[in-house]
């Protein structure tokens, strides 16, 4: 009864504690989920935010012990580097997701990390952009992943947009906004239509152009996409200069410029300065063009643009390095382990070896103790025989004793009997003979030669009663 109840409190025990675990692990996950949604929807308004979050979440990821958790984790830290314009720490965190990505055989995530690492040197090294969207391209229609294979196509066409292979770039824009068209996502619709307007821009065709960037602006300032408004604005302002409506170029780029410094984004506060060189130089304010184009940042640059791509590249070396030595020391641990577990194993197996002789020895006195004691058993079984045999011998000696016994005594009763009637004669003769000598009636020798032949009778009598007594055969008359 102690040990039913032992074992269903230990069941209880074990139900409540699992439960509560469980419940733990998934309120944390949950939270961790959320952190990284939430940061990863403020990447194009507040970066800082998105990095904020997302490394907090990192911190639970890690507890939790979930590698997908913690990839995703870097992956959106490495999406609010990249649109805070630091590419170098946006590598970095994409390689880490990627490694948790791939050691979780997490397809999806690997596709989104490729796609983000393929952004990264979108505006650095077109080659490597397109190598990492394709390589997500190959995964995301392999598990089917509609939203990844349209925000890839626009990529792809951004990517061709800066190498102004046009036709391509809009091929590939038109193919993203019809598939986001059916997938109902208006956000990336209105992109798509925003990246088409910039294709027409530099197609020379200004009012195709003109018309889809306001109704994106418009769309954008309706949503609050600050990002996107800052985009559009540089271009609007660079359709403006060239049709030159410099006033409306001016209130475009102003605009931008307030988004841009809400959002801290350098490249863009980049590109506006020179945009407004520009415009400034349209207008012949040589002056005031001269300003902008000294403190354009260096990013415009073709050698800084090497630079980076450069420091992206080593950035990518190093972690392979880094990768390389922890799958080196990962391999000594596991050898380490293993060696471990085998003697571990061989000791057990030692053990087991020791506690099974044990047993066949245990097993071996068992059997001779129950040998010994089966020839004992058969032993008392005999002896048991031999005293039945014995007491049932006695028993008819006994039975011959009490027969022989029962005669006697009859005997002697009969002959107790014989004995008193055939002895009283001659007693009660020699009696009167004695009788009649007192009074002098009778001779003394004739008395005495009668109380002798009294006397020889009761002898004879005794001596024949004893005859028969030892003479089973005799019987009285």
């Amino acid at each position: 009864m102690k040990k039913l109840i032992a074992f269903l409190f230990s069941i209880v025990f074990s139900t409540v504690v699992y439960g509560n675990i469980f419940k733990y692990v998934a309120t944390d996950t949950a939270e961790i989920s959320k952190l990284n949604n939430e940061g990863y929807n403020l990447r194009r308004s507040d970066p800082d935010q998105t990095i904020a979050k997302a490394s907090k979440a990192l911190q639970l990821a890690k507890k939790s012990g979930y590698g997908s958790l913690v990839a995703e984790s870097y992956r959106v830290i490495g999406v609010g580097y990249s649109y805070n314009g630091e590419p170098e720490k946006a590598i970095e965190s994409y390689l880490y997701a990627l490694s948790y990505f791939q050691a979780d055989n997490n397809l999806a995530g690997q596709a989104k990390v490729y796609n983000n690492i393929g952004n990264l040197y979108r505006d650095n090294d077109s080659e490597r952009a397109l190598e990492n969207m394709r390589k997500s391209l190959q995964i995301a229609e392999k598990i089917n992943d509609k939203n990844l294979i349209a925000s890839l196509y626009l990529n792809i066409g951004n990517v061709y947009y800066r190498q102004k292979d046009f036709y391509e770039a809009l091929n590939d824009y038109k193919k993203s906004n019809e598939l986001f068209t059916k997938l109902g996502n208006k956000e990336y619709t209105v992109i798509c239509m925003q990246n088409i307007g910039v294709i027409y821009y530099n197609l020379g065709q200004y009012n195709e152009a003109e018309k889809l960037l306001v109704a994106t602006n418009a769309d954008a300032k309706k949503n609050n996409r600050y990002q996107q408004i800052a985009s559009v604005d540089i271009t609007l302002a660079d359709l403006y200069i060239a049709k030159g409506e410099y006033n409306k170029a001016e209130a475009a780029l102003e605009e931008g410029k307030q988004y841009a410094e809400i959002l801290k984004n350098k490249s863009l506060l980049s590109d506006f300065k020179y945009s407004s060189y520009k415009l400034e130089f349209k207008r012949r304010n040589y002056e005031k063009a001269l300003y902008y184009l000294q403190d354009i940042y260096k990013k415009d640059s073709t050698s800084f643009q090497d630079v980076v791509s450069a420091r992206i590249n080593l950035l990518q070396v190093k972690h392979k390095q880094e990768e390389r030595e922890r799958e080196s020391q990962l391999t000594i641990l596991k050898q380490r382990n293993e060696r471990n577990f085998f003697w571990g194993v061989s000791a057990v197996a030692v053990l087991l070896i020791v506690v099974i002789i044990l047993l066949v020895g245990n097993v071996r006195r068992k059997a001779e103790t129950n040998k010994r004691l089966t020839d004992l058993n058969n032993e008392v079984s005999k002896q048991k025989d031999n005293l039945d045999r014995i007491n049932h011998h006695l028993e008819e000696i006994i039975d011959e004793r009490t027969k022989d016994l029962q005669i006697k005594n009859r005997k002697l009763a009969d002959y107790s009997s014989y004995l008193s009637h055939q002895i009283r004669g001659p007693i009660a003769t020699l009696k009167g003979l004695i009788n009649l000598e007192k009074e002098g009636l009778v001779n003394k020798a004739e008395c005495f030669n009668m109380m002798d032949k009294c006397v020889s009778e009761i002898d004879s009598k005794i001596m024949d009663m004893s005859d028969m007594l030892h003479d089973q055969k005799r019987t009285t008359n």
